[in-house]
């Protein structure tokens, strides 16, 4: 015959009693051990979108330095094919999300995010001042403090590309902490083009 065990009285028993001492334990661990769970899925799965999308772009990018280069897509500028290529390739990976694609060309390495380059000048204080020489990398007739020009640029111009990834979040961690509600994932690369023709030189101007 099963042994009946008596429920714990209030007083003076309560501080002895271990009844149900389990299913509290439990319930304090549970939550910041679901969390943890849920934070550590998140950050795998967005360090593994994130090279996703830079492998993409590194290859894509490979591809666009050549003179005529082939995309499974339809057709567009060079840049919403690119565009349509890294979607192709991320949205294995990448649940409804939303691509952004920017690509600039500069003459050579060092100009990428630098402004044009100072030929004269004439009072040394290192900007470009009216009357001071410049190359007019980007060839818009003015100094520009960025000396890119948009899209893939020609022969032996160095293209930079940054594209930005966004989609909702795979586990909802942003119910729980301070977070956006999607991620943001951005990659870049830069790559000189194939020098399938003599490269452009650009004028100096002086005014």
């Amino acid at each position: 015959m099963a042994t009946r065990i008596s429920p714990c009285r209030l007083l003076p028993d309560l501080r002895r009693c271990s009844r149900g001492a389990t299913a509290v334990e439990f319930a304090l661990v549970i939550t910041p051990m679901v969390m943890l769970l849920l934070g550590s899925f998140d950050l795998a799965y967005q360090a593994y979108l994130r090279s996703v999308v830079q492998g993409a772009l590194n290859d894509i990018s490979r591809t666009a330095s050549l003179e005529a280069p082939e995309f499974n897509c339809e057709s567009g500028t060079l840049t919403q094919k690119v565009q349509c290529a890294i979607k192709r390739r991320s949205d294995i990976v990448a649940r409804d999300a939303t691509y952004e694609v920017e690509i600039r060309n500069y003459y050579d390495f060092s100009g990428v995010g630098r402004s044009e380059k100072l030929v004269t000048d004439y009072n040394r204080n290192g900007a470009y001042d009216a009357g001071d020489c410049f190359v007019d990398l980007n060839e818009n007739g003015r100094f520009d403090v960025d000396a890119g020009r948009l899209g893939v640029g020609g022969a032996d111009d160095v293209a930079f590309y940054r594209v930005t990834v966004r989609m909702p979040r795979l586990f909802p961690v942003h119910q729980f902490l301070p977070v956006s509600p999607e991620y943001s994932i951005a990659g870049e690369t830069a790559l000189r083009n194939q020098p399938y023709t003599r490269q452009r030189v650009p004028p100096t101007i002086c005014r």
